[in-house]
């Protein structure tokens, strides 16, 4: 019982002995930000996508490799493909326009026979008809040559027709075979998997003889010496950020560097999981190597303000009062904040000695 009662006396004197910490206000630079993190992306940065499914035939490039917009990044199997490429091709040189042109004038020779034809039994009946006026010849021989006059004329009109709808029929054949090759080529050219931009190929996600289909992501490609950083902000700081403020951007491949940034696109909709909005930003002092979905730290700085009166802000109580030496509790008026320390614009002194609450 001796023993506990020594063990209380002495954990009591200790107790009393305990300094109590006072600080006085200092004056100090202070920074009001809002923390973000993200991942660096390369401009334009997409995934590339086909259009078809199938088996993959070849890969024209590496990783690493610089690519220009159009360039083909790799081919589908298609061979079924080639086949009606090659149909299409072949129908549009057979229904080609030129190609036809001898129907054509073969109609319009047998046009204008039969338009000299019907002129010539026109003459004929006219001449016949003019003998009937002079009571020269006979009914039989009038009428045969009326007869010859109005078929020549009916066959005249019909090759006139034949003509026209031949003309149009090799027009519209021509044309819609043209239409079913540029069809058929724009089919065979979406087995082939071709960039979207002049950039750099990240990543190749399939390789040679992998199934892929249109949901599948093939390759990763984006700007080759171009960046930006795509940061997640809080729904609750979201509306003091606006474009052009300075972005202080820490990276975990160089410690104890700091690089600057400027915010420049607050994208306008907040995602409703993470309860924040993206905003990206671009370096103004850009490091000497930087590679894409590299994470990052960031304050996006609101206001800065030189030689401020400053404590630390857990010196505060309800971040509204303090506490002085005393025991006084004086309500203060404060400034900017960091996550550290608090600006006192009235209230208390730089001769203040404050303690911490509950001490």
């Amino acid at each position: 019982m001796k023993n506990w009662i020594t063990i209380f006396v002495l954990l009591a004197i200790v107790s009393c002995k305990k300094k109590v910490e006072k600080i006085n206000p200092t004056r100090e630079d202070i920074t009001e930000s809002i923390y973000a993190s993200g991942s660096i992306k390369s401009l334009n940065q997409y995934q590339a996508f086909v259009t078809v499914n199938g088996i993959i035939d070849e890969v024209f490039i590496e990783e690493g490799d610089l690519i220009k917009k159009g360039e083909a990044i790799l081919s589908i199997s298609n061979k079924a493909q080639k086949l009606n490429a090659e149909n299409a091709r072949q129908a549009s040189e057979f229904a080609d326009y030129t190609a036809n042109k001898g129907k054509l004038r073969d109609a319009e020779l047998n046009k204008d026979l039969m338009l000299n034809k019907m002129k010539s039994d026109s003459s004929l009946y006219q001449r016949q008809m003019n003998l009937w006026n002079q009571q020269v010849g006979t009914k039989v021989e009038l009428e045969q040559r009326e007869l010859a006059y109005q078929s020549s004329k009916s066959a005249y009109f019909s090759s006139v027709v034949k003509y026209d709808d031949l003309k149009r029929q090799l027009n519209f054949n021509s044309s819609q075979s043209k239409r079913n090759m540029k069809i058929s080529n724009e089919m065979e050219d979406d087995f082939t998997l071709r960039s979207e931009i002049d950039g750099k190929v990240y990543s190749i996600l399939k390789n040679k003889g992998e199934i892929v289909g249109i949901q599948t992501p093939i390759a990763i490609i984006g700007d080759a010496n171009q960046f930006v950083l795509e940061m997640q902000v809080d729904e609750y700081d979201i509306i003091h950020v606006l474009p052009g403020l300075k972005v202080l951007v820490s990276l975990d491949s160089y410690k104890g560097e700091v690089f600057e940034a400027v915010v420049s696109k607050i994208y306008p909709i907040m995602n409703e999981r993470s309860k924040s909005f993206l905003v990206e930003a671009k370096f103004v002092q850009f490091p000497k190597v930087v590679y894409p979905n590299v994470s990052f730290e960031a304050n996006i700085v609101l206001q800065t303000e030189k030689n401020a009166l400053l404590i630390p802000r857990n010196y505060m109580l309800n971040d509204s009062t303090v506490v002085k030496s005393n025991g006084d509790k004086v309500t203060v008026k404060t400034g900017l904040k960091d996550f550290k320390m608090i600006q006192i614009l009235a209230g208390v002194t730089q001769e203040d000695e404050l303690i911490k609450p509950g001490q």
